[in-house]
């Protein structure tokens, strides 16, 4: 889950007919995956327009906080889940789907939570308030087992820092679709941005 790519879109669609250009532009520079988060009417729509025209990219639903959007994510086409916390009741029923998914965390216990109920890939929310890459390569050592996907707050600049640490297999970047690019059907634009992004690795 966490190696399909280097740097995973996370986006806000709040018109769904803009989903499908949205998706095949990241195709073409090289992010075959985007996470649509849940925050706006449109997203089920958006993921389900995604999945039906766009097969050949991993369509995941983020900002999964209450346990029936899970079910409804996957109704709707979405392929992987990703969370900002963590619940016990929240954990349960992305586990219940089957998808992969990334439960999210920022301090050390929720990180033992997640480990001791059995997964070791998650995400670490909200990324640069919560310490940053430096609090990650802290707990590298204490918590071997947990690998991360760090977001929020991270940009092009800060990326490799990231992407540089053993226990981060990708990170969130929600800089490859900005509002008044996807606002502006700028597919170009949003294309080479995800190329740029391919391109990251530590």
């Amino acid at each position: 889950m966490l190696d399909v790519v280097p740097v995973m879109p996370v986006v806000v669609i709040d018109d769904a007919t803009r989903a499908v250009p949205l998706a095949r532009a990241l195709v073409a520079g090289g992010l075959p995956a985007i996470e649509l988060t849940l925050r706006t009417p449109a997203a089920l729509d958006a993921i389900r327009a995604i999945a039906a025209e766009v097969p050949e990219i991993l369509v995941g639903a983020g900002t999964v906080v209450r346990p029936e959007q899970a079910k409804l994510a996957q109704e709707a086409g979405a392929r992987f889940l990703v969370s900002p916390g963590a619940t016990p009741a929240l954990l349960d029923a992305m586990a219940g789907t089957g998808l992969p998914f990334l439960p999210g965390t920022s301090t050390v216990s929720e990180v033992l939570a997640v480990l001791e109920a059995g997964f070791t890939e998650m995400k670490f929310f909200p990324a640069e308030a919560a310490g940053g890459a430096a609090y990650l390569k802290a707990i590298a050592s204490p918590v071997p087992d947990a690998r991360f996907c760090p977001t929020g707050g991270i940009t092009a600049a800060t990326a490799a820092a990231y992407l540089a640490l053993p226990n981060v297999g990708c990170v969130g970047g929600s800089w490859l679709a900005p509002a008044d690019v996807v606002e502006a059907a700028d597919w170009g634009r949003i294309e080479g941005l995800a190329g740029e992004a391919a391109g990251l690795r530590g």
